[in-house]
């Protein structure tokens, strides 16, 4: 179990030497998108510590037992053979090898307490992120279980290859997701 830092309603997955997937829009699944290379997992907090199991597999493991409010998978190619969680800008908080070195897998991410805080910042860990991973070829992002107000706005919103200007309540977090990869390009507008 690792203590992760999201920021900007994420944290991230990916691979210490190179780019881990093609873009995924956050409102395929609500819960995993991809950007930059990275894998992102969408948090209902917008700032603060939350807990991330990561298991590696030989092979698909069946669902994980427990109080999952959200289940999705997504693909993706490790070059290294190891995966790295990680905050939006920062250093990993956890590295882990993978079963079957560099290769293509899946990622299936379990969620549970999004609705808990949705925008805020907290000082205490009220989200837990369940990340198994198996090697598999390449398939679509999928949604394994729908079951959080907050995964069902991501799905709601419009998909958008351009800048984000939905001002609404939750709005704010995409105009600010934006803003952030923006300036990662050296965007400042």
């Amino acid at each position: 179990m690792s203590t992760v830092f999201a920021e900007y309603h994420l944290f991230r997955v990916s691979d210490p030497v190179g780019a881990v997937s093609g873009d995924v829009d956050p409102s395929v699944t609500g819960l995993v998108a991809a950007d930059d290379g990275s894998i992102e997992i969408l948090t209902g907090i917008h700032t603060g510590d939350v807990s991330v199991s990561f298991t590696s597999h030989d092979g698909e493991p069946r669902l994980a037992p427990g109080p999952w409010e959200e289940i999705a998978e997504i693909s993706f190619r490790s070059l290294s053979g190891e995966v790295v969680l990680h905050p939006v800008a920062g250093d990993a908080a956890a590295r882990s090898r993978l079963a079957s070195g560099p290769g293509d897998y899946r990622l299936r991410v379990s969620a549970r307490g999004r609705d808990t805080a949705v925008d805020a910042a907290v000082e205490t860990i009220v989200e837990w992120y369940r990340i198994d991973c198996w090697p598999a070829p390449p398939q679509p992002p999928a949604l394994v279980r729908a079951g959080d107000r907050y995964g069902a706005h991501q799905r709601a919103m419009p998909r958008s290859a351009t800048r984000i200007i939905n001002h609404g309540p939750q709005g704010q977090a995409a105009v600010e997701r934006d803003i952030l990869k923006r300036a990662e390009h050296g965007d400042y507008t």
